[in-house]
Parts: C-alpha cells; sequence; structure tokens
C-alpha cells in the first residue's frame, strides 16, 4: 500500500484525487489545496473542488496560504508517505517539501511545451493536432523537473476547451496510477530548456477578438469558451460559431450571408459561421435575431 500526500485544486486535481481513493493499493493520508476564495459577483466564499471531495472522503485536509511557512512545512514532515502527487495546485513546492518524499506532478502538456497555468487552452489557440499529460519529477522549478512518462491524446479540428480538458483529466487519471505502480522501474529524462515554452494565466482581457483571421478567431473561442469567453471591443459577446474557411479576404466582420440558423462573417482572412451572440448586459441570442433587429444587411459591417 503507497501512501499518497496529494497536492491539487481544481476540478482537473479531483479527479485524479478520485482515482487514486479509488485504487485498492493507493492510501491518500493528507490532501492539501489552496484556501478557498470569493466567486461571482456576490463573491461568494467557494471551496476548491479539491477540498470538497476530500472532506467527502474523511481524509485529513490542509489549506494553508503559502507552502514556505515554517509551521506548514514542520506540519508536512509529520505526514509519513512515499510519495507526493501534484495536479495544478498553485504554488510551487519549496525545497524542504520536495526533499520529504519523491513529488511527481500531472501537467496537462506534452513538456517542455506551455509550461505555466494555461496549456490546455493554449494548445488550443496554436490549433495543435494533439496534446497530452506528463508525469515530470519535481524540482523547484516551473514545470522544468525530469520527464517520468508522457501520455499523449489527439485533438479534433473541432475540439472545445471542456472535452478536450476532460481527455486529459481522464489521461493524467490513468497516467498517475502508472507512474505510482512503476515508478522504480521509470527512468526521469531531464527536459530541454532550449525547447521550452510558457503559458501566463488567463484573464478576462484575454478573450477580446477581431476579425482578423478566422481560423485564429475559431482557435480563440475554442478555447475560451466557457470563460472568459470571445467579445468584440463592443461588448458583443460571440457565443456560438463555426469556422467556415479560411482562405478568402473581406472587410473585418462584413456580413456576407444571412440565414436563419447562422450568418457568414468575413474576416481580412476567411470567414465563420456565427450562430449566436449576446449583446452586453442582454440576453443571448441567435445572430438572425441580432442582425434584424439592429437592421443590418449584407455588405454591412458586424459590430
Amino acid at each position: 500500500m503507497k501512501k499518497i500526500i496529494f497536492m491539487g485544486t481544481p476540478e482537473y486535481a479531483a479527479k485524479i484525487l478520485q482515482t487514486l481513493h479509488n485504487a485498492d493499493d493507493i492510501d491518500v493520508v493528507a490532501v492539501y489545496t489552496q484556501p478557498d476564495k470569493p466567486v461571482g459577483r456576490k463573491r461568494v466564499m467557494t471551496a476548491p473542488p479539491v477540498k470538497v471531495l476530500a472532506e467527502q472522503h474523511n481524509i485529513a485536509l490542509y489549506q494553508p496560504q503559502r507552502l514556505r511557512d515554517e509551521q506548514t512545512i514542520t506540519q508536512l514532515h509529520a505526514i509519513s508517505c512515499d510519495f507526493i502527487i501534484v495536479a495544478a495546485y498553485g504554488q510551487i513546492l519549496p525545497q524542504d517539501i520536495l526533499d520529504h518524499a519523491p513529488c511527481i506532478n500531472l501537467h496537462a502538456s506534452i513538456l517542455p511545451q506551455y509550461r505555466g497555468a494555461s496549456p490546455i487552452q493554449q494548445s488550443l489557440l496554436h490549433g495543435d493536432t494533439k496534446s497530452g499529460v506528463t508525469a515530470m519529477l519535481m524540482d523547484e522549478g516551473l514545470d522544468t523537473g525530469a520527464i517520468l512518462k508522457i501520455s499523449e491524446v489527439s485533438i479534433a479540428d473541432d475540439e472545445m476547451a471542456a472535452s478536450l480538458f476532460d481527455k486529459l483529466t481522464q489521461c493524467a487519471s490513468q497516467l498517475t496510477l502508472e507512474v505510482l505502480r512503476t515508478f522504480h522501474e521509470l527512468h526521469p529524462v531531464p527536459q530541454d530548456d532550449n525547447e521550452a515554452t510558457y503559458c501566463k494565466k488567463i484573464t478576462k482581457a484575454d478573450g477580446e477578438v477581431s476579425f482578423d483571421d478566422a481560423k485564429e478567431l475559431y482557435n480563440h473561442y475554442r478555447a475560451y469558451t466557457p470563460w472568459p469567453g470571445v467579445f468584440l471591443s463592443s461588448g458583443l459577446k460571440l457565443k456560438a460559431m463555426q469556422l467556415h474557411e479560411s482562405a478568402s479576404t473581406h472587410h473585418a466582420g462584413e456580413i456576407l450571408e444571412v440565414r436563419k440558423e447562422y450568418a457568414i462573417i468575413g474576416c481580412k482572412q476567411g470567414s465563420v459561421k456565427l450562430l449566436r451572440v449576446q449583446p452586453s448586459s442582454k440576453k443571448e441570442l441567435s445572430i438572425y435575431d441580432y442582425i434584424n433587429g439592429k437592421r443590418l444587411r449584407i455588405e454591412d459591417t458586424l459590430t
């Protein structure tokens, strides 16, 4: 029976924790997650998904503000374990914790590509055809540790963030078990830092788009739905769309065709099939109703 300290915060981590809890040969002796945070307009204090799951299973739970605090390190050192599993925890582990037991991170990219906070979205933004999960032996850097094992998944042309998230979560859950069960047979391979790329934490402002390049616009829609969503500088949210084609040239935002179900909107390069929109501070509606309500016509610009 392998004793595990688990560190993670969002839904991705919670599903990995559930897999570990279900395994007969794994004993999750403690869980570390980020403190509760205010969420939404009403700023309601909300527990992270990992906390909710740990409490459901009566697993010892810790929510330190900073892992580097002396009290937190002393407390963790008092917990006997064989491994520390880390998945989207949200803090870099100090050396004092890395020395306590082998620390294995499950990062949702094929490292050294997309180190950092938003690897799933980055894969979609770049139009990648594959992604994966890397099991990594952690060091003090940001996703820089030696690679234990990589498991890959394919990305469909119309893959959305939610479905890719589900694929990678399933992948990470199985990979975690494989690595724990074969750890002493694995040979860590150092990453090539010269090939490393990084991705930052996503903000609301990242959702602003334009009708410059249809393929780029569609990839932003795939990556940023449901949050932060994609919207024009006017505040109009583009709620549902498809890539129509990527070769033609038009005026940015030019209305090319209007049907009951959709409208074709031109970009400087290519065009998109827009189905639903949401004006600022108003309800979502079909693009057909929006265009009619604004009394727009073919060759007018959607704003």
